[in-house]
């Protein structure tokens, strides 16, 4: 099916229909993607602050971007997180150079990082809006298999997939897509190599370095809020590519690791481009803006992939005399881990066509994904 360009994930569903919700404790707004660490799952709060918790979940720990830390000793259905930003006024802003410390990750990654092989339970989720309506909609089960936790440049030029990356597709639980005159969709479904790469830290800092490398590059780093030994930095970067980034990530002072990293990329005023339809017409096309966001917990004394989330709005095509604008966003998280071998899975998808086109194993799961509003609308919408 064209319009499904992307990676896929399983879940493993333990839960029996409880809910939980976190909300901004000084404005009530729902939370979304907070992750809650369960004794043996994570789960991540969908658009309206819910996520699937059993009752009888105990000692389990809350965090999100921008809040403290919460911990829980018992199942609550309302979860109230501290804004940090809140106190800023009270802390001493100091300078950080954040190009020494992406370096010493990214030098250091497979030290900090688990970096065997791996295999998880994830539940991936995928939507694409075209102007301002909701038009495409996934959310799948799969298994998945990394060698590494860490992106192989040599393999990623060379398509050579299956030794980075390999998914079990297994129960799709929603999958509707409208037939639009949407003009957005690719050629091809086949991986490339950014795809992919998306979905690795280790990418990401590559690729922020350079950036940071350009002679005519400016950037700033500011530490902003300090708890135990975790500390939660912001950063911007004018790349002497012209591209201009900003962001923040949680640095572990004494592991010497990225938790959590998260990077905008703000492109819509960068030059209109010419793209070609399908069909060979040309048009004008401009970029928007695009954030990507990676969560990492520690487990084992290792550094192991919770969430990885991409993000992207004001896409805009000029075609035929006519304004689409996009929107999109995609994501996985990573539920369970185990230690797996390093011959990957016995059935596994072909990253050369389609997703879809690739025949689902069916593995029986309890439900556990929860619809936001909008989504729930969407689906029951003939």
């Amino acid at each position: 099916m064209k319009n499904s360009y992307f990676l896929l994930i399983l879940f493993f569903g333990l839960f029996s229909g409880q809910k939980l919700k976190v909300i901004d404790s000084e404005s009530g707004r729902p939370v979304s993607n907070a992750r809650i660490l369960l004794h043996d799952q994570i789960v991540y709060t969908n658009e309206d602050g819910f996520a699937p918790v059993n009752q009888d979940a105990a000692n389990f720990e809350i965090t999100a971007s921008g809040y403290q830390k919460e911990k829980s000793q018992a199942f609550k259905t309302l979860i109230k997180l501290k804004p940090i930003y809140k106190d800023i006024g009270e802390i001493k802003i100091v300078d950080v150079n954040i190009k020494k410390i992406f370096d010493d990750v990214n030098r250091n990654y497979h030290k900090r990082y688990y970096n065997e092989p791996s295999l998880y339970n994830v539940v991936y989720k995928e939507k694409k809006i075209n102007n301002d309506k909701l038009d495409f909609l996934v959310i799948a089960e799969a298994k998945l298999w990394s060698k590494s936790n860490h992106y192989n440049f040599r393999d990623g030029y060379h398509k050579n997939y299956d030794e980075i990356l390999q998914m079990q597709l297994n129960n799709v639980k929603y999958l509707k897509n409208l037939k639009s005159d949407s003009i957005f969709s690719r050629n091809t479904d086949e991986f490339s190599h950014e795809y992919m790469g998306n979905y690795f830290l280790s990418f990401e800092l590559n690729r922020t370095l350079k950036h940071l490398k350009y002679k005519e590059t400016k950037y700033s780093g500011r530490l902003i809020f300090e708890e135990g030994e975790e500390q939660l930095i912001t950063f911007k970067i004018k790349s002497g590519s012209g591209i201009e980034m900003k962001g923040e990530f949680k640095y572990n002072t004494k592991d010497k690791a990225i938790t959590y990293f998260e990077i905008h990329y703000l492109q819509s005023n960068y030059p209109v481009l010419k793209r070609k339809a399908a069909n060979g017409t040309e048009y004008d096309y401009q970029l928007g803006d695009a954030v990507l966001i990676f969560d990492f917990y520690k487990k084992d004394g290792m550094y192991i992939p919770a969430l990885n989330k991409l993000e992207g709005e004001k896409y805009v095509a000029f075609y035929l005399g006519k304004k689409y604008e996009r929107k999109f966003s995609r994501e996985i998280i990573y539920n369970t881990f185990e230690k797996s071998n390093k011959t990957g899975l016995d059935h596994k998808v072909d990253f050369s066509k389609s997703i879809w086109e690739n025949v689902p194993v069916k593995e029986q799961k309890e439900d556990a994904i929860l619809l936001s509003a909008e989504e729930q609308a969407f689906v029951n919408e003939k």
